[in-house]
């Protein structure tokens, strides 16, 4: 088992007073080593908020949050930071490039923390053996102004596999992009699955992108169910 979120409370405002917005209720998921799973249902239903629980980017209410049977709702903020950046990929809506950087230099932001010169070799010798199996290596001196939407996404994916993760969690991945985009991203995702082991955990509007998961879940009240 890779992944357990054990009776999941999560809500926003002030508990104590009518402020308080309950997103998520008594939830429970397990997910296992190298499952891809699509995460359905309406705006404000909880989606995000999810994925931000099993990211480490937010805390519950009450219930745990368990990677390979250790609860990461007790790290303190240093080994959460660590976790995120060894065992997580993150992929959102928009690419999120910086800008005034090259699409190499996007890539290779999140092994910036590496003080040894080896495991930076070792970085860069991965962000081009990615950045050419997505078909990107040639615009690596490229800013992203200059690129497709489709081609600073796939930046964006190789930035999020660029350490290594255990499981990646995509947040709208294709939301921005067409048709054909739609369809590159959904094949690259499900070849990471299938050639690497990769668990993923996909939110979508996308009916076609959610029909190629192994299992498609929706969030109602709170709660999930299968679909």
């Amino acid at each position: 088992m890779l992944l357990s979120l054990e009776h999941i409370n999560k809500g926003f405002g002030n508990r104590d007073d009518s402020s308080y917005r309950p997103v998520l209720n008594d939830l429970s998921l397990q997910v296992e080593e190298g499952e891809r799973i699509a995460i359905l249902g309406p705006s404000g239903s909880g989606k995000t908020t999810l994925l931000n629980l099993v990211g480490g980017l937010d805390s519950p209410d009450e219930g745990s949050v368990q990677f390979r049977g250790e609860d990461i709702t007790g790290y303190s903020s240093h080994e959460i930071d660590l976790f995120r950046n060894r065992q997580i990929g993150f992929v959102f809506q928009f690419h999120h490039l910086l800008p005034q950087c090259t699409l190499l230099e996007n890539v290779l932001i999140p092994t910036l923390v590496q003080s040894d010169r080896i495991s930076r070799a070792k970085s860069a010798e991965r962000a081009e053996a990615l950045m050419k199996r997505v078909g990107i290596w040639e615009f690596r001196n490229k800013l992203p102004g200059i690129l497709s939407g489709g081609e600073c996404q796939r930046a964006a994916v190789v930035r999020a596999m660029i350490n290594a993760p255990s499981i990646l969690l995509a947040d709208e991945p294709t939301g921005a992009l067409d048709s054909e985009n739609v369809e590159v991203m959904a094949d690259l995702l499900l070849e990471l699955n299938q050639e690497d082991g990769l668990t993923l955990m996909v939110v979508t509007h996308s009916i076609e992108l959610a029909t190629r998961m192994g299992r498609t879940l929706e969030i109602r009240n709170g709660k999930l169910r299968q679909i």
